[in-house]
């Protein structure tokens, strides 16, 4: 067999792997994140947003099941968490790991449960006159994840600090585990300037993923939205809420 045929086949078992869900899982699933997101525990400002991130068309591509083992890093005001932790209660399991302080203060006052919060080796460092971090050291003490993700952070790090954590997911991952990535779209092969820091460039981060060892499975053009021209701070009026994303799907070989 030739090297093409050989990365075809590869490629066709992970698309099959993703592709042949039952559709009683599948319609599980799709049920549970729409009794999620209709939680009383969500409030206007959270549920505004369903429109533009398209929660439940967006963790269908990445293949959620709600048996995984599933990592959430860099949880933010805990919007996905949400989402995720009812889905994941009973038959998975939710941690999440990385600036988790909003999402301990949740839990700490009940108005979040059902997830568990992975103490990570290393810390943030960013240096003077940057925007971006570094993370010095990092190491996910949890293993055996079925599924990785994270949501519009990987421009939060320097190359350094995306490695790191690219390669402590990859770690954290059993094999044949998944790692789904949503960040802003940079033009290709832009640098950085005020107006597009936070942006990244879809090829790079492939590419990036690629180097510590993933294979790239799939993208969605679920966030692709036409009229942002990728020229302006996605913080501007004229953008924020409606940026361009890329969706991409990796799995640990």
């Amino acid at each position: 067999m030739s090297r093409n045929s050989k990365f075809a086949a590869v490629f066709m078992a992970a698309f099959l792997a993703l592709t042949t869900l039952s559709p009683a899982v599948a319609a599980d699933v799709k049920s549970k994140l729409e009794a999620a997101m209709a939680s009383d525990t969500r409030n206007e400002a959270e549920r505004a947003r369903d429109a533009n991130r398209l929660p439940v068309e967006t963790l269908e591509f990445f293949g959620l099941k709600d048996n995984m083992r599933v990592l959430e890093l860099l949880p933010g005001g805990g919007w996905y968490t949400r989402l995720l932790a009812p889905v994941l209660a009973d038959d998975g399991k939710l941690f999440v790991a990385i600036g988790t302080q909003r999402v301990e203060a949740m839990l700490a006052d009940g108005s979040l449960s059902d997830v568990e919060v992975v103490a990570i080796e290393g810390e943030f460092v960013r240096p003077e006159g940057t925007r971006r971090f570094e993370l010095e050291g990092l190491k996910l003490p949890v293993k055996n994840i079925d599924l990785a993700l994270t949501f519009r952070n990987l421009h939060n790090f320097t190359d350094d600090g995306r490695r790191g954590m690219n390669e402590a997911v990859f770690n954290a991952l059993k094999k044949g585990g998944l790692y789904g990535v949503v960040d802003h779209t940079r033009r290709h092969m832009q640098e950085d300037n005020n107006e597009n820091w936070r942006r990244m460039d879809p090829v790079q981060m492939i590419k990036e993923l690629e180097a510590v060892g993933f294979e790239f499975v799939d993208y969605s053009t679920l966030h692709y939205r036409a009229d942002d021209e990728l020229r302006y701070e996605v913080g501007r009026k004229t953008v924020t809420g409606n940026t361009d994303r890329f969706t991409l799907l990796f799995r640990k070989p």
